[in-house]
């Protein structure tokens, strides 16, 4: 079972702006083979996917998180770094992939045919 964290980081405005931004709360997850991380934040509603991530503080707890290169996705469906955000959306960031699906599928299928040509000799 994976282990879990979940934070709640509560961030206020520190420029007041002309017409008053309502707050919203988002998450950011980051999940490696072993843990994951959901941090949950207040921020103004204008907020980008970018800016979430940046005052998660989550890049600082996990420094291989490189936003010029990694996916980013909110609920599972990919998005850029400028998109705005809404509130109880959860912000996250996928890693590489270790290897390619469709060849680690393909590899599985002829280990089974040849291992299924082998029973049947």
């Amino acid at each position: 079972m994976p282990f879990v964290v979940a934070l709640t980081i509560y961030m206020a405005s520190s420029t007041p702006t002309r017409d008053t931004l309502s707050n919203i709360t988002v998450e950011v997850a980051y999940a490696l083979p072993g843990e994951q991380l959901i941090l949950s934040l207040e921020i103004n509603s204008d907020c980008t996917v970018e800016d979430a991530i940046k005052r998660s503080g989550i890049l600082e707890a996990y420094p291989q998180i490189d936003l010029s290169s990694d996916k980013i996705g909110v609920f599972g469906k990919m998005c850029k770094l400028t998109a705005t955000l809404r509130h109880k959306d959860r912000v996250e960031i996928y890693r590489k992939l270790i290897a390619d699906p469709k060849e680690s599928r393909r590899q599985q299928a002829e280990k089974q045919k040849k291992q299924a040509l082998k029973s049947a000799q």
